[in-house]
């Protein structure tokens, strides 16, 4: 297994970063077939598999926000206002994700981009982990 941690700013401000240059990267110079595993080891955020651009990224923070609104009902309360849910995000999007690569190439479909999604502006340094696995 070869592994490369990639330090990510977010912010101060609900993100979605778009990590599909550094994931392909990174699968070129490992090469061969695999699979490359993407973790964020954070309790606040996830990785998504998503099409961007296009309003694809504000309409999955617009969906998050009615999910998971930035308010006082949460009982994890400290930092900015709605804290909270931003812990209770990664139940919806994980903090990891599993791309094939075969030749050294990401095999995503067309319209698919590897993204941090990031809710918590209390945090803006992220860290993710990259993970090549290959036989």
């Amino acid at each position: 297994m070869r592994s490369r941690e990639i330090e990510v700013r977010t912010g101060s401000r609900e993100r979605v970063h778009d990590m599909t240059r550094e994931c392909a990267d990174f699968a070129r110079e490992c090469g061969g077939d695999g699979l490359l595993h993407v973790f964020v080891p954070h309790a606040t955020a996830g990785i998504a598999i998503i099409e961007l651009g296009s309003g694809s990224d504000d309409d999955l923070l617009a969906a998050l926000g009615d999910l998971l609104p930035a308010d006082d009902r949460w009982r994890h309360a400290h930092g900015s206002r709605g804290h909270g849910r931003s812990h209770v995000m990664p139940a919806f999007i994980p903090p990891y994700a599993t791309v094939p690569v075969l030749g050294g190439r990401l095999a995503l479909g067309t319209w698919q981009s590897v993204a941090l999604v990031d809710l918590n502006v209390d945090n803006p340094d992220r860290r993710v982990r990259l993970s090549f696995l290959s036989d």
